[in-house]
């Protein structure tokens, strides 16, 4: 290998164990509002009304306080996926939505980094599950595993998810997604390059050696930070997004005064995007409009934007 990649190799070994003590301990997050209250007999009926229009809108009307905050509006269940569940993927856990009064949900699959355990981005299935969604973490095959395997893991364990779990009677399997972290961010471009028929893919801070991905036909959200020294934003998640010219729509986030690690604490700007990305385009819930198009302008947790604008 070259001399560049062993670095970038080692590095994320590095930072890794040095957020090991951190990251396994309850993160602190930023302050969000309590869970929305219960909608009420009228609210149920106005949302009946609305998802006669779209047949996979899920939940209430959204408001800021809504995607913010840390607990959405359906009650979930975590179920533990033992080793040896399904072919192609090793372990993990399955959040998942206890009424399905509305209907059927969109799944989401997710995968952590390099040397990383799914420990580390477990904060995402409670947090995408409990907006509407199946959502599934992953523990990876190996703890080195390239991104290209990790693709090909997140597609073995949605398929497993949709078609085999015991939850697959809740899951809507046409309407699916993946996400990941670092070499789990490049898995999730090499998914997405591999299934065009994914619904939504959201790379986080990816690293990957591969940059031409002309296969992807799904509405992308790439999101780096701004002090990430790991998968440098500039090189890798901002080249990604510019190299990714087949989605139909595409968006770039760039976390302001971040690393690569925080990506595997609760973050309410992280949370907030991904809720929003995912309920767009997975459930084609335009209501969901207002968070992404006009885009959102650079502030105390944004650096930097770009976007094709839902629609746009």
């Amino acid at each position: 290998m070259n001399r560049t990649f062993a670095r970038s190799v080692r590095l994320l070994s590095v930072a890794s164990v040095l957020a090991a003590g951190a990251a396994l301990a309850p993160p602190a997050s930023a302050a969000a509002p309590a869970r929305p209250a219960t909608t009420t007999a009228t609210e149920r009926t106005a949302i009946v009304g609305r998802a006669a229009d779209n047949p996979y809108q899920r939940g209430p009307a959204p408001t800021e306080a809504s995607i913010t905050a840390e607990k959405g509006p359906f009650a979930i269940e975590t179920i533990p996926v033992p080793a040896g569940s399904g072919a192609g993927f090793n372990k993990g856990t399955v959040y998942a939505p206890t009424d399905t009064s509305q209907g059927t949900f969109g799944a989401i699959v997710v995968s952590p980094g390099f040397v990383s355990p799914e420990a580390w981005i477990s904060w995402y299935g409670p947090r995408l599950a409990s907006q509407g969604f199946v959502v599934m973490t992953l523990e990876t095959n190996s703890l080195l595993d390239v991104p290209a395997s990790r693709g090909d893991q997140l597609l073995a364990a949605l398929d497993w998810l949709t078609g085999k779990s015991g939850v697959k009677n809740r899951i809507d399997a046409t309407r699916t997604a993946v996400m990941g972290h670092s070499m789990g961010g490049g898995g999730t471009l090499e998914a997405a390059n591999k299934r065009p028929s994914l619904k939504a893919d959201i790379p986080l801070a990816p690293w990957d050696t591969n940059y031409s991905f002309p296969n992807i036909r799904t509405p992308t959200l790439i999101m780096g930070a701004d002090n990430d020294f790991i998968a440098p934003a500039s090189s890798m998640a901002e080249s990604y997004y510019n190299n990714v010219k087949t989605a139909p729509e595409k968006a770039y986030l760039l976390l302001k005064n971040a690393g690569h690690m925080t990506f595997v604490s609760p973050n309410t700007t992280i949370a907030k995007y991904s809720i929003a990305w995912m309920k767009r385009f997975v459930d084609n819930d335009a209501r969901y409009d207002q968070f992404l198009c006009p885009a959102p302008k650079p502030d105390g947790a944004i650096a930097k934007y770009l976007d094709t604008c839902p629609n746009g």
